[in-house]
């Protein structure tokens, strides 16, 4: 494998890696703040009632995202699978 395959390669599988976490982190962040906010407006500033609406959040992102983000990860395994002869030159 060349070295220029190689970076090709790994630069593939972060960009895949980034836009299959992409959705639920923006769902976590927009959580967060929108907590954050609350949370100054009406001066509670008990972690406890910071993190079971964050965590809430992300396992709903991930129950919507989850079918799209394994067709994403499905896809890029056959397309690595199905190159695989071009990576052991």
């Amino acid at each position: 494998m060349s070295p220029q395959t190689a970076l090709e390669m790994f630069s593939q599988s972060f960009r895949t890696a980034f836009w299959i976490s992409l959705p639920v982190l923006l769902v976590g962040f927009a959580a967060g703040v929108i907590v954050s906010l609350v949370q100054t407006l009406t001066s509670v500033q008990d972690p406890a009632v910071g993190a079971l609406p964050r965590l809430l959040a992300y396992l709903l992102a991930l129950l919507l995202f989850l079918p799209w983000m394994l067709t994403k990860s499905m896809t890029y395994t056959v397309d690595i699978l199905a190159h695989l002869g071009r990576y052991g030159h």
